[in-house]
């Protein structure tokens, strides 16, 4: 629980409420906090099963996972690949398209290239358009 992410408030209160919950259960229950050296915190606890209670990078994309891994100790939730395909939304956004699932149209954007003076002065383009994501994409987005 916790972590390093911009998402530790809330990962902290998520692993509060697995840690009551098993305990409420009978479980031997250790809360480990992510943004300490973790390899270490897991070695010294001995822990034989992992609880993952993590939310944003460093949690959700497959890093813990393949420590644990690395570790040989068990943990909930996907593996070390299926949790950064799920972190890259590009890359979830291409599987589904291949898959053929129902999907909103999207758009990934990386460092976008400059504008053509043709597309500069195009008219489905907001006068105010000085080469943003605004001037890429037709209104209403």
């Amino acid at each position: 629980m916790g972590g390093t992410s911009a998402e530790r408030p809330i990962s902290l209160k998520t692993g509060q409420a697995i840690y009551q919950s098993l305990n409420r259960q009978g479980f031997h229950v250790v809360a480990i906090d992510a943004a300490k050296p973790l390899p270490e915190a897991l070695k010294k606890k001995s822990i034989n099963y992992a609880y993952i209670a993590l939310h944003g990078p460093g949690g959700e994309d497959g890093c813990v996972q393949g420590l644990l891994e690395w570790l040989k100790i068990p943990y909930t939730g996907s593996g070390v690949l299926a949790s950064a395909m799920a972190m890259d939304k590009a890359v979830s956004k291409r599987l589904f398209d291949a898959a053929q699932l129902p999907t909103a149209s999207w758009y990934s954007l990386k460092k976008p290239r400059p504008l053509t003076a043709a597309e500069q002065t195009s008219k489905t383009h907001p006068s105010s358009c000085k080469g943003g994501m605004e001037c890429r994409l037709d209104y209403p987005v």
